[in-house]
Formats: structure tokens, C-alpha cells, sequence
């Protein structure tokens, strides 16, 4: 059990950390910590996800609540089903993009409101290693509820095409199958390794490993696809690929989708820290307020909610719509690429062009024993740029910016750089690292 219990879910590996005992006590805890009287439940394809979900329904029955069994979805399809079933919270078991002996739950209060370490996870800890539940004198009851074709009106009511477009779509033998069946008719989909399959047989369901959309951008090529599409294990990421079977930088996407949102009329858009400058630049031309958020789903969320912003983009390849209860949904991501190329008549790869204009590093990790006396250096050298503390340390100056900060979920310092030329950026990166690693 020890180490399960991480800033933003539960996880660990199957049985060793995370089994049906303690499964039922997490279920008891989640009761016990929000008060609940009707939790959501859903689970991906992992073969443990069934005795996980038996054992976790149990410990929530057991404290008197109800279980709506929603079974096999999408993590954004769960976020749906809390808002549109009016439950008090909602348990995802998935281990998400992690290999196949993972597995875990993500949890939230009623209007999937996510719960983190810092607003309920590290709470729900302590009441399952305390272990002292006094089971309700009435149990709870297990229903079933099927919320694929509530969720596939809510996709297809922001759908805008003139006509089927050729897509190619990578499910990674995971959950997107289930995230999209709703507007597979919309479009003439080339299918990848669309079979559940929780052992992942072809490749890791992780689009932030670039590698495992190779077979993605291949098929588009052969095709003669407009763009593809690679979902990660439980469908609340996505990586999109251009015509010509170009990776499209995750934060340049969210640039995308702002245009379509913002043909409908200005809008608050929120943009991670590490995004490109380009990203801000293009909200901002067509219309929106764009605004900068930290990083990490849980503060995003929040963020959201405080602006009233419509839309929000990671770059992780988490895409957060106001419409999904301020949740991820990469069938809407989806929908709102394929409005936009409909809209303007151009292809994917003609409309990411504009948006190639600076030089990024991508985030570069480094291992350290202590974060403190390196952020201390970092501040100490660069005074003479505009600095904030977001998240981490930002520095902007005329011609390039970087961002150092610690991860909230290993032991690692991350860095982006970003530059107006291709020089300066790795001049710049390089210097950094060197202050980093010693």
C-alpha cells in the first residue's frame, strides 16, 4: 500500500500495492471523507479493473452509499457521468497511461471536482491506514447506467462538418474506442489497434512517448489521411498528428482549437506556463483572453472555474472543455480539430504552420537530489528578465523565456526552453542544464 496515494490519484502495481483489500477500504474512505450517498464508478480495460471495481463497490456499499456502475468507458465519459447523473463524487479505475501490472482510481466530488493530494487524497490516506469504519446499518444498492449515448449527443452537438473527413485513429488497444464510438459515423476512420486489450499487445498507450505514434503517422501518410489521432490508455489524452504525419506539438494544438472556440465569440482560454509564446499570441489575435495557468490537472480545473474560462490546454495532451463539467474530453478535442478544417478549408498541417514561428526544447527532465539550492542559483543569475513564480521559476526576456520547476509527482527538475531562433535556444538550454546538473 505504501507510495499509492500520489498528488493527483491513487496508483500502484497489481496486486503487490494494490489489491481488492485495500480497494475496499479506499471505497470506505471515499464515503466516510465526502459524505456520500451516490458515488459513479467506471473502469477501463486492465484485467484487474473488474476485481477492483467488486472489491471498491463493496467498501461503498458497505458505508451505506449507492454505486451507479457506469462499467467500461473513458475517463472524460466518468467525468460526464458524475455531472449528468447528479452524484456526490466518481472513482475512475484506471491506471491511465501506465504499463498493464498498473492500476488505480481517480477520484472526484459531485461536478467531477478532482480530488488531489492537497484536497481530499491525502485525507482519504489517512482514513484507510487508521482502518476504523463503522459500516452503515443500511447498505447501499449497485445499479447499472449506460451513459455512451448521452455522451455521443453531447459530442455530436458541437460537431460543425460539411462532410466525412478520412482520419486515422490509434486506440492503442485502450479506451478512445470507447471515448468516440458515439462519432465514428461522422467520419471515415482508418482504425489502429482498436481491440480492448489491457496487456497492450502493439505499443504503450502514452502519446507523450513520441515514439508510440509512429505507426499512427505511417497510416496517415499511406492514406492520404487529413490528420490522426492517438489516444493514451483511458482516453483523457490525446496526441494529433498533420496531414503529413507531423507530430503537432501539444501546446500548438491548443492554439488550434482556441480558433474554433473563438469563431463563436470571445472567450476565456487558459494556456500551461510551458506553452509556446505563439500559443498566447494566436488566443489573443483571434479574440480571446488568454490567460496562463500552472501546470497539473487539479490546479487547471480550479483555475477554470475561478475565470469562467471556456477551455483550457496542457502540454501534456490534457484538453479541458467548460462543457464536460470542466473536464477533459478528447472526443470534443477531436470534433473541434475537424470543425476547424471544414471552417477554413485548409489542411491541418497549413494551419499548424503559422504557429512553428519559435524554437522550443521540449521539457527535459533531470534527476536531483535537492531543488532548493538549484532554484536559489537559477534566481541569483537571472534577475536582469522578467521573473514569476507561477509554478516553478519563469524568466522572459525579448527573444526567449525558460521554465524551471519541480515535478509534483517524481524527483525530478523540469526545463523548457524556448527561443526566437534555433541558436539562442540551445545556447540558453544548455547553459541551464549545466546550472542544474552540475
Amino acid at each position: 500500500m505504501a507510495g499509492i496515494f500520489k498528488a493527483y490519484d491513487i496508483r500502484g502495481i497489481y496486486p503487490e500495492q494494490l489489491n481488492e483489500k485495500t480497494a475496499e477500504k479506499i471505497g470506505k474512505a471515499f464515503v466516510s471523507f465526502l459524505g456520500a450517498k451516490k458515488v459513479v464508478v467506471g473502469m477501463d480495460m486492465r484485467p484487474h479493473s473488474i476485481p477492483l471495481f467488486n472489491a471498491l463497490a463493496k467498501g461503498i456499499t458497505d458505508m451505506g452509499a449507492d454505486v451507479i456502475n457506469i462499467g467500461l468507458c473513458s475517463t472524460p465519459m466518468s467525468y460526464f457521468a458524475n455531472g449528468t447523473l447528479g452524484a456526490d463524487g466518481s472513482i475512475m479505475i484506471t491506471a491511465s497511461h501506465n504499463t498493464k501490472e498498473w492500476n488505480g482510481f481517480k477520484l472526484c466530488r459531485k461536478e467531477a471536482i478532482p480530488i488531489s493530494g492537497l484536497t481530499g487524497i491525502a485525507d482519504i490516506e489517512a482514513l484507510v491506514l487508521a482502518d476504523k469504519f463503522t459500516p452503515a446499518a443500511d447498505k447501499g444498492k449497485i445499479s447499472q447506467a449506460d451513459v455512451s449515448e448521452g455522451y455521443a449527443k453531447f459530442l455530436k452537438s458541437h460537431a460543425k462538418l460539411n462532410k466525412k473527413l478520412k482520419i486515422v485513429v490509434d486506440y492503442a488497444n485502450a479506451m478512445g474506442s470507447y471515448e468516440i464510438a458515439g462519432i465514428e459515423d461522422l467520419f471515415e476512420i482508418i482504425p489502429l489497434y482498436k481491440e480492448l486489450d489491457g496487456n497492450f499487445p502493439n505499443h504503450e498507450a502514452n502519446p507523450l512517448h513520441t515514439a508510440t505514434l509512429d505507426d499512427l503517422r505511417k497510416k496517415v501518410i499511406e492514406t492520404g489521411a487529413v490528420f490522426g489521432a492517438g489516444f493514451d490508455g483511458d482516453a483523457d489524452r490525446c496526441g494529433f498528428v498533420d496531414d503529413k504525419g507531423e507530430i503537432i506539438p501539444m501546446d500548438l494544438f491548443t492554439a488550434l482549437i482556441a480558433q474554433d472556440i473563438l469563431s463563436e465569440g470571445p472567450a476565456t482560454i487558459l494556456y500551461d506556463l510551458r506553452s509556446s509564446w505563439s500559443v498566447k499570441e494566436c488566443i489573443e489575435e483571434n479574440g480571446g483572453k488568454a490567460v496562463m495557468s500552472r501546470v497539473g490537472h487539479a490546479f487547471i480545473k480550479a483555475q477554470m472555474r475561478e475565470t469562467g474560462a471556456v477551455f483550457a490546454g496542457e502540454l501534456s495532451g490534457h484538453y479541458y472543455f467548460k462543457e464536460n463539467f470542466v473536464a477533459e474530453s478528447q472526443g470534443l478535442a477531436l470534433i473541434k480539430l475537424a470543425n476547424l478544417v471544414c471552417k477554413k478549408n485548409k489542411s491541418v498541417s497549413e494551419m499548424v504552420a503559422p504557429l512553428r514561428k519559435y524554437y522550443a526544447s521540449g521539457e527535459i527532465n533531470s534527476k536531483v537530489s535537492d531543488v532548493k539550492p538549484i532554484l536559489a542559483k537559477i534566481k541569483e543569475k537571472y534577475t536582469d528578465g522578467r521573473m514569476f513564480e507561477l509554478d516553478g521559476i519563469s524568466v522572459e526576456y525579448p527573444t526567449w523565456w525558460f521554465n524551471v520547476r519541480s515535478s509534483n509527482t517524481e524527483p525530478l527538475v523540469r526545463l523548457i526552453v524556448e527561443s526566437k531562433n534555433q541558436a539562442e535556444m540551445e545556447q540558453k538550454r544548455d547553459e541551464l542544464l549545466k546550472l542544474i546538473r552540475g
